[in-house]
């Protein structure tokens, strides 16, 4: 596949910024974008909150996972994921088989501070979230390392961010 068709898949955990990296990366390289959530979220004609509470977490992987068999098949696409996306085998396998996979990395407190307010993260419903979220992203950590490359997301916007990922991928073409 060459490299202008290859998707470019962003994933990482929930608060890391990769539906506005995504968007902005899609504006500048002339992409379309893809949001695997808000396809589920379209698809399902119910938001992921509302699939969660009334049919549970493993019915949404279900979902996701077949959202991910259908998007994948894309090409040339910017495409961002849920959070949790790395937690399937399968997930992992085909969006690396069509894409290069680009992690978007954030401290816990960063996260933090970006989700604090939302009251549409299902994962995130206990008193501490900040102990919520650090245990989370420990059980994730390994998922995430298996991506083709790593952006620190902490105290950069979004067009900061994608500048550097256009940066990357170009070196990586040319080299």
């Amino acid at each position: 596949m060459a490299a202008v068709d290859r998707n470019i898949v962003l994933i990482g955990f929930m608060g890391t910024g990769k539906s506005s990296v995504g968007k902005t990366l899609a504006r500048k390289l002339g992409r379309s974008f893809v949001d695997v959530d808000m396809w589920i979220e379209t698809s399902q004609k119910r938001k992921i909150k509302d699939i969660f509470e009334t049919d549970g977490e493993a019915y949404f992987r279900t979902l996701e996972k077949e959202a991910i068999r259908i998007i994948s098949r894309q090409t040339g696409s910017v495409i961002t994921t849920g959070g949790g996306v790395v937690l399937d085998a399968e997930n992992r396998r085909l969006l690396k088989e069509t894409g290069v996979v680009i992690a978007l990395l954030a401290k816990p407190e960063t996260i933090y501070e970006r989700v604090k307010n939302s009251q549409h993260r299902p994962l995130l419903q206990g008193a501490d979230r900040l102990s919520e979220i650090q245990s989370l992203l420990e059980s994730r950590k390994g998922f995430y390392q298996e991506a083709d490359l790593f952006f620190e997301t902490d105290g950069k916007t979004s067009a900061e961010v994608a500048e550097n990922i256009m940066g990357a991928l170009e070196t990586q073409k040319n080299s």
